[in-house]
């Protein structure tokens, strides 16, 4: 199982708490980490991705092992200690403003 860290608001969206956990089958990447929480919390479609062109929404961060993994390609595979679920993969809704 693949531990998953989300901000407060998608925590308030999905009505989950700050940690869950999504089953993912074959490489652990971005891509698939975001196919399994979508699959599992639907409602957080297109909050964290495009509808469209599945990119990384702007103001959308992740990071893994200590790493900001937010420009880095979907299907790269993450670091093994976030495959064997001992560090979680962390997504972080930067604020903007001025």
């Amino acid at each position: 199982m693949i531990r998953v860290v989300l901000p407060y608001h998608l925590r308030t969206l999905a009505g989950i708490g700050k940690e869950v956990t999504v089953q993912v089958d074959g490489s652990v990447t971005q891509r698939s980490i975001l196919d399994a929480l979508e699959a599992t919390y639907p409602m957080l479609r297109g909050t964290l991705r495009d509808h469209v062109t599945q990119q990384r929404r702007p103001l959308i961060r992740f990071y893994a092992g200590g790493k900001d993994l937010s420009n880095e390609p979907a299907d790269s595979p993450l670091p093994p200690a976030v495959a064997a679920g001992a560090e979680p993969f962390i997504i972080v809704g930067a604020i903007a403003g001025g």
